[in-house]
């Protein structure tokens, strides 16, 4: 396996939201950025303790996500984004 060089990696930015289960997130992120969208975005599912989830996504898409958040008729609440998951935990009992 090939190894990647620091530049080439996607720098990550984690967000802590407060939401019911992941199908609503990836539903709001569907909805406004598209699949394209969600393509740039890259995310993925870090951990989801109870009713707070960590998700990864790209640093350029930070705004079109948390957006998407904003617009979406369910109640999902971002409540910290930070570039590490011990950054997270450190403010949010995570």
């Amino acid at each position: 396996m090939l190894k990647l060089k620091p530049s080439m990696r996607i720098k990550r930015r984690y967000i802590l939201l407060q939401a019911k289960n992941k199908e609503s997130v990836e539903k709001a992120v569907l909805d406004y950025v598209g699949i394209l969208g969600w393509a740039k975005a890259a995310p993925t599912f870090v951990k989801h303790p109870g009713e707070k989830i960590v998700l990864a996504i790209s640093r350029e898409s930070i705004n079109e996500v948390r957006a998407a958040f904003e617009i979406c008729k369910e109640n999902i609440k971002v409540i910290r984004v930070s570039g590490t998951i011990k950054g997270l935990a450190n403010n949010s009992n995570v």
